[in-house]
């Protein structure tokens, strides 16, 4: 499927990967943004022309509900949902910068949001204008999600939350025109990320493979050294398990 005269919701695209896809998707498609900085969506439509968006803290379950409701009043149908933002904090629970509250912040953002997002804008998807073309549920993942790292254990916890909620979504979307695919990320040089690791994948290459996974239908992309890790998981699992314990 080429990706040109579509509709396509990103969320939390006003930096880093996310804003690498808006930049590369906005010029011949319809591309509608959420995130929570109003500052940073403004400056997004002042350089992108035409790039719709809405402002949200979809940690916040009431706000996303709001959200897809603006977006549902304004467009009758949805062509692909990319469920980007994510919220990554590093301490463990033993160090003494830890903070309680930010186990909520990241499971809601992380996943819940992402579960809220998916049922709103799900009929969207399923009304598809387009004589009832396959439109597409792309979540964000990470090889964090199979293989954990000692820190970010609730991030590592909600990745894998992830994977498991999108293989149970695309079975109850088999008989539908709807099609559920995760691209899974190594470690991408990003805000998130910042300070974090070495030789980290750019922002505009994980962009441009996620779109090529959408563009041939590849319902499970693993990028770059994610398909290694794929690889030791399955013939060594314990180096595997190792590599990422000291990650």
């Amino acid at each position: 499927m080429k990706v040109t005269k579509k509709r396509i919701v990103i969320t939390g695209a006003t930096s880093g990967i996310g804003y690498e896809m808006v930049k590369l998707l906005h010029s011949e498609n319809e591309v509608i943004v959420i995130a929570r900085n109003a500052m940073k969506l403004n400056k997004l439509e002042l350089e992108l022309p035409g790039v719709v968006t809405y402002q949200a803290d979809l940690s916040q379950a009431t706000e996303v509900e709001v959200a897809a409701n603006k977006i549902l009043e304004r467009f009758k149908s949805l062509d692909i949902l990319i469920n980007n933002v994510a919220v990554q904090y590093t301490p463990t629970f033993l160090d003494d910068d830890f903070q309680y509250l930010n186990i909520a912040d990241e499971v809601a953002l992380n996943f819940t949001n992402i579960c809220h997002m998916t049922y709103w804008l799900l009929p969207a998807l399923m009304k598809n204008e387009k004589s009832y073309e396959r439109t597409i549920i792309l979540n964000i993942n990470s090889g964090l999600g199979f293989v954990p790292k000692t820190s970010s254990a609730v991030y590592c916890a909600t990745k894998a939350a992830l994977d498991i909620f999108s293989q149970s979504l695309s079975y109850q979307l088999e008989q539908t025109n709807v099609r559920v695919q995760q691209a899974f990320l190594e470690l991408v040089d990003t805000p998130m990320t910042a300070g974090r690791g070495t030789n980290k994948m750019s922002p505009k290459l994980a962009a441009q493979k996620i779109i090529y996974g959408i563009e041939n239908d590849i319902s499970i992309n693993n990028i770059g050294k994610v398909k290694l890790l794929r690889v030791l998981l399955r013939l060594v699992p314990s180096i595997a398990k190792r590599i990422m314990k000291k990650y």
